[in-house]
Parts: structure tokens; sequence; C-alpha cells
């Protein structure tokens, strides 16, 4: 299970809450993913209990706006951020019946689990690719292609994103890695 360089709570609920897990990866744009991945456990925080997707998705807009601009901010962006998690939730409950889980456990093949995320509110190809190579390398959701589906991402031994992460030293790999591509966008670019 996933073993960021976060509170040991943060990753604990990471590891047994889809929802909280979909929500980190819904967040981990334009913020550290540190901060990303920690803003589930502070929503619980927050809430004083774990909400499901139901609740998340029948919330107030304004009011869940407000938990999530509480200081310290769940995101830089916390209205936007607040409606795509809102969004989130309610294609889970429509199409999933509010069981975050079945996103991935009912996925015939690794080519319908990337699709299905595909299809989230936020989630373009890559972050789609991230996350079926999160849930493939880290929780065990392997249905075949899983790793075809991933793309460079689902690659063994490759330190690309957050699917890689289980230590000090492979985020510091990813890291490294992320720098690089982006100094090789920057040089493209000129």
């Amino acid at each position: 299970m996933i073993s960021l360089p976060i509170e040991p709570a943060a990753n604990e609920l990471l590891s047994r809450s889809p929802l909280a897990l979909l929500i980190g990866m819904v967040l981990d744009q334009q913020i550290p993913l540190e901060r990303a991945f920690s803003a589930p456990y502070d929503l619980v925080q927050r809430f004083g209990h774990e909400p499901d997707a139901r609740e998340l998705a029948e919330y107030d807009p304004e009011a869940l706006t407000a938990v999530f601009a509480e200081r310290p901010a769940l995101h830089r962006f916390p209205k936007a951020m607040a409606a795509r998690v809102q969004q989130v939730c309610q294609l889970l409950v429509e199409r999933y019946d509010g069981d975050t889980a079945r996103l991935w456990t009912e996925a015939k093949d690794g080519k319908e689990l990337l699709k299905r995320v595909a299809e989230l509110p936020g989630f373009g190809k890559q972050k789609a690719q991230i996350f079926t190579a999160l849930l493939g390398k880290q929780y065990g959701v392997q249905p075949q292609g899983w790793r075809e589906a991933a793309g460079a991402y689902g690659e063994e031994g490759s330190y690309r994103s957050v699917a890689d992460i289980v230590d000090e030293t492979s985020l510091v790999k990813v890291r490294s890695y992320k720098q690089q591509m982006k100094a090789a966008a920057a040089k493209a670019a000129t």
C-alpha cells in the first residue's frame, strides 16, 4: 500500500479508503503531492467523520468550498477543487452507486480501467494513466493489460509519478525525473 512522506494516519487512510485515495489524486495538481495526498485526511478531520461519495456529492457547494478554504486550505484553488471533488463524487454516485472501488474492481481489463478513470472530471490521459499505474503498482489492481494501459507510468522499475513512490529515495527519483521533463519541455519550447 501507499507510503508517502506524510503523516502516518494520512497514509493509513489512503491505504484503506478508495475515496480518500481518489480525492488525493484529484487534488494532485499544481501543489506538492504531499499536500494533495494529505488533504483527504485533513478533510476527514474537518468533517469529524469520513464522508462518503454520496455525502460529498450532495453537500452544499458553498459550504464545501468553505471546508476546502479553511486554513490551511486543502488546495491552492479551494473553490475549483471543492467543485471538482464534488463532480467526481457525483459521477461515482451516478455510475457506481457511490462505491468508489467499483470504478476499478469491475473493469474487465486495463483498457477499460483506463477508460473509466479517464471519464472522471479533471482526469486527462496522463492523470488517468498515473492513477491506473498507482492502482496496479501499489494496490494490486492488475486487470489484464493494466501496464500497457498505464503507458510509461506502468513500467516496472520506473520513477515517473506518485505510483512509484514508496519511500524517501523513490520520492527523490520521481522529483528528479519530473525536473528533467520540465527542463526538456522548456528547451523544446525555445
